[in-house]
């Protein structure tokens, strides 16, 4: 399909197109930027470099039931079928993300959960035209204007949107909504490539990662992670908030006669995620947990599945209460000489 404008006036309009999906977009939730539903006296707010949560939320939720169950029954009441979902404005570094973390959820197991929801969900992408000074997508296989992991691509124009089919899902939305899509023009199409390239160009950060996956083995016993690590608080900001983290636990809940089981996230930053029911924990300082964390990402998923698990969206470093930066980690992890 040809790439279609959308007046930014029609937004409303288009989303009223798409049917019962349910919309998810970026809003103020409290004092944090996250995706939530789309009412529709909802005003957009589509200047932001980020969310604070990553869209990941949405379909691995903090806190998800698995099954509810009675006391004295053995049957399970499984969670009714997910509606259709529609994304929009995921900032491509996201929807890489989504694209890794697919790789583990259809690995050994099929997860129904996840791959449910993934199935029944529209990923509307917003370029990214203002980078922040810490996002170094380019550097682990991104851009700002990536269409991995999307169904459809939005470029902000000025006073419209160009639109980029990418997905069979994608066609399907913009021929849902075509009464109020136009017919981009190539001139249009050539400034939005512009502005994706100049995009690219702010980009100030970065690190090479070619042969990081090889050298983190190699010096598992240098200080440099004691160094790394003697600021961590172990908080698990870094894990909750990266969009390529998926740790669970599973808990069972009761109250009463009722009960369910539940999955919420983990943090393999916390003391207690490795602790063994005996007492022992392989990973018993901040020190292994860090080595860890950084290995798990660069090199452990890298040998599994053959990509680097960060896309480089900055949150870790925005966000850590005592600025820790992983690119500076990177750095040192370069120089530093096997052991």
């Amino acid at each position: 399909m040809e790439r279609m404008k959308l007046g930014k006036e029609k937004l409303g309009d288009f989303f009223a197109k798409l049917g019962n999906k349910q919309i998810y977009a970026p809003q103020k939730v409290g004092e944090t930027l996250r995706f939530a539903p789309v009412a529709p006296e909802d005003e957009l707010d589509l200047e932001f470099s980020n969310t604070t949560v990553p869209p990941k939320s949405v379909l691995f939720p903090q806190t998800e039931t698995l099954y509810r169950y009675d006391l004295g029954s053995t049957d399970l009441n499984l969670p009714e079928d997910e509606v259709e979902r529609v994304l929009f404005g995921v900032r491509p570094c996201d929807a890489r993300a989504m694209s890794i973390v697919d790789h583990l959820f259809s690995w050994d197991f099929d997860d129904p959960y996840y791959l449910s929801k993934r199935e029944k969900t529209t990923i509307i992408g917003l370029a990214c035209l203002e980078p922040e000074v810490n996002c170094f997508c380019t550097s682990v296989g991104g851009g700002p204007a990536s269409t991995e992991g999307l169904d459809l691509l939005f470029t902000d124009l000025g006073e419209a949107f160009l639109l980029q089919p990418l997905t069979e899902k994608g066609e399907k939305l913009c021929r849902e909504a075509e009464d109020v899509l136009e017919q981009a023009t190539g001139e249009e199409g050539a400034s939005a490539e512009k502005l994706q390239q100049a995009a690219a160009e702010k980009i100030v950060r970065g690190v090479e990662t070619n042969g990081i996956a090889e050298k983190l083995p190699k010096i598992w016993d240098s200080p440099l992670w004691q160094d790394v690590s003697e600021a961590c608080l172990g908080c698990g900001t870094c894990t909750f908030l990266c969009p390529t983290c998926y740790c669970f636990d599973i808990q069972d809940e009761a109250e009463g006669l009722e009960g369910r089981r539940c999955r919420v996230w983990d943090s393999c930053m916390f003391s207690e995620y490795t602790l063994h029911a005996s007492g022992h924990n392989p990973r018993p300082t901040v020190r292994e947990r860090t080595r860890n964390r950084v290995n798990h990402k660069y090199s452990y998923f890298v040998e599994k599945f053959g990509i680097i698990a960060c896309v480089g969206c900055g949150r870790c470093i925005n966000l850590c209460p005592v600025n820790i930066d992983i690119l500076n980690i990177l750095s040192e992890v370069i120089k530093e000489e096997a052991i």
